[in-house]
């Protein structure tokens, strides 16, 4: 069964890989004059940061603060996300990224949650 927009892929269930979807986003302008070529970078690199994906960890946490780690990486995308376990062996793509934690056991005294990341240069 292909993945589809709104639904959830878990493994088992792996996508029809002749039916991908490609989304493409573009950059416009309105003006009729064109582009400086210095300005073209600034605008793109302007596209990339209002368009980028909020990147998250998926944190096991033991006991009440007692140790933690991570269990996955996941990107939020507009109206879906994507994650991995840290090992790189299972990926999930998600319809909103709160699902992952479906899909990382919590085991006794063990708690599961995302941990939105920040990128250093956004924290200055």
């Amino acid at each position: 069964m292909p993945w589809l927009p709104g639904r959830d892929w878990i493994p088992g269930a792996a996508p029809n890989l002749t039916t991908t979807f490609y989304w493409s986003t573009t950059m416009t302008h309105t003006t009729d004059t064109s582009l400086d070529d210095a300005d073209f970078p600034a605008l793109v690199a302007e596209m990339v940061a209002d368009q980028a994906p909020r990147v998250f960890a998926v944190v096991l946490e033991y006991g009440e603060q007692i140790d933690a780690q991570i269990a996955g990486w996941g990107m939020a995308l507009d109206e879906s996300a994507y994650v991995t376990t840290v090992d790189g062996r299972t990926q999930y793509v998600l319809t909103e990224p709160e699902n992952a934690l479906k899909y990382f056991p919590s085991p006794a005294n063990t708690s599961a949650y995302l941990v939105w990341a920040t990128h250093p240069a956004q924290s200055a």
